[in-house]
């Protein structure tokens, strides 16, 4: 004679009604604070249609762990060592085309906000916001609608459009179109990373981090660290001190 099962325990409910992985929002969660990753982690997993499969403490790892995991969702922050956010956001775009982005930023300055939006991502969210919206910007950008946090919704339309003025008064710099090994040079030698310190950072010799940087330079106009350091605070690839170079 069989023995009777034992019954199964209940299943467990969340806001999202999901089943097994195979029907859950897979994500990848990038940021620099492991508090913070293993946070939102456990809120989110408490959804049953939500699971993270991966985490990157910095944007150059997300890039490796997003084309290998082919997660549905990437929510990444912004100011990270080694790889910003907006540059890992644009190379995981360009890698895994099918991934969404969101962002997950405590700061949600114009600038930012314009190219995260100019990249393509799926929506921004302020880190004030609760797991409630973070959840909802989640499935909004998996199911291929864009989701933002209240106060950012309407994206750069309606904003002033001209040209943002530099710290302290001064003229913006030009903008240039860097490659992503010349963003990644340009971050690390804002952070104050001697030639030999980039090259082993990248993989890279440094007769190689030399040429990147002398085109760098080049394309930018700009010929001293001070320089590359004032442009990397304006396009956000550094944090700044005010709130117009802040990530």
């Amino acid at each position: 004679m069989r023995r009777p099962s034992a019954p199964k325990p209940p299943a467990r409910r969340g806001r999202g009604g999901g089943g097994g992985r195979g029907s859950r929002i897979t994500i990848l969660l990038v940021d620099d604070h492991a508090l913070v990753r293993q946070g939102v982690r456990v809120l989110l997993e408490a959804e049953d249609d939500l699971l993270v499969v991966g985490e990157a403490p910095e944007g150059r790892q997300a890039v490796v762990l997003a084309a290998a995991l082919l997660p549905d969702v990437v929510v990444m922050d912004i100011a990270m060592p080694l790889l910003n956010g907006i540059e890992a956001t644009r190379q995981i775009l360009e890698a895994v085309p099918t991934t969404k982005l969101l962002i997950l930023s405590a700061h949600g300055d114009e600038e930012y906000v314009d190219r995260a939006m100019a990249l393509g991502v799926a929506g921004y969210v302020l880190k004030q916001s609760s797991l409630e919206d973070l959840a909802a910007a989640i499935r909004a950008a998996h199911a291929g609608t864009r989701w933002f946090s209240p106060g950012l919704a309407r994206g750069p339309e309606g904003r002033g459009a001209g040209p943002k003025v530099a710290a302290g008064g001064a003229a913006p710099l030009p903008r240039a179109r860097l490659t992503s090994r010349e963003a990644e040079i340009l971050q690390l030698v804002a952070e104050g990373k001697a030639n030999k310190q980039v090259a082993t950072a990248l993989g890279i010799s440094i007769k190689t981090v030399e040429k990147h940087r002398q085109s760098l330079m080049c394309k930018l106009d700009l010929h001293d660290v001070a320089g590359l350091t004032r442009y990397a605070i304006e396009i956000g690839s550094i944090a700044g001190r005010d709130r117009h170079t802040r990530p």
